[in-house]
């Protein structure tokens, strides 16, 4: 595995990495926590959001970086980063790895790298969330081996 800097032809396979990576936490976990209601209204259209998302992710110019993992020549896990040196702060958007290539360090690999590349520009700290149900629990461990500190947070929906 290898890391490598992102290019424009990378985004068609950073799409559709990212919608199988959280296409189960949507369809197998939330929509049957909320109901279709809030689902419809909150996250309906989640596949549409990572397509306008994604391609925002890398933007130099605006202080965004990606960075893709390649196993035999495929692109398997990606982390988008962004850094606002005035508050020297960084934050990771997101972190996504194939689900066949998960357990092997991918993402802890990806986040270091971001994290080390963000302390040059000048963060100093960094900010990451994932949810707290059980889908995320394997991000939150990745979280805690890199010495970031939880901060609980509740989000509450309900149909009206």
């Amino acid at each position: 595995m290898e890391l490598r800097s992102f290019d424009q032809r990378d985004l068609p396979r950073l799409v559709d990495l990212t919608i199988e990576t959280f296409g189960p936490f949507y369809e197998d976990h939330f929509r049957p926590a909320v109901g279709e209601i809030v689902f419809a209204r909150q996250h309906g259209d989640w596949r549409g959001d990572y397509r306008r998302l994604v391609p925002g992710l890398h933007d130099p110019e605006n202080g965004k970086h990606v960075v893709v993992a390649e196993s035999d020549g495929a692109i398997v896990g990606f982390v988008g980063w962004k850094v606002d040196p005035e508050r020297e702060r960084g934050e990771i958007e997101i972190v996504a790895v194939s689900a066949e290539h998960r357990g092997r360090r991918i993402g802890t690999a990806l986040c270091e790298h971001a994290i080390a590349d963000m302390k040059e520009r000048g963060a100093r700290m960094v900010a990451i969330g994932t949810g707290g149900d059980a889908f995320h629990a394997p991000a939150r461990a990745l979280y805690e081996r890199l010495g970031c500190t939880q901060y609980p947070v509740s989000v509450y929906f309900k149909e009206i």
